[in-house]
């Protein structure tokens, strides 16, 4: 998340556009671990809108850390 700060914080407006630009089909198929620590506090919106864009394309999405990570995304293949 600290890739998305604009100015030591994370902006909404920025964040968007940076999150737009990111071609998401990269990530097609593949199980995603989206890390909870950042050098500053991350508002829950943040993780929703990234969350919102790689469910499209990925298999799985898991919150945390490595050894801890929480599944909170699973593509349903039925």
């Amino acid at each position: 998340m600290d890739d998305f700060l604009d100015g030591g914080i994370l902006k909404e407006e920025s964040f968007r556009k940076q999150v737009a630009e990111i071609d998401w089909s990269q990530y097609k198929g593949d199980r995603v671990l989206v890390r909870g620590c950042a050098d500053v506090p991350i508002p829950t919106w943040a993780y929703l809108i990234l969350t919102a864009q790689l469910s499209q394309f990925v298999e799985r999405i898991y919150f945390g850390e490595l050894r801890s990570a929480v599944k909170i995304f699973v593509r349903d293949l039925d």
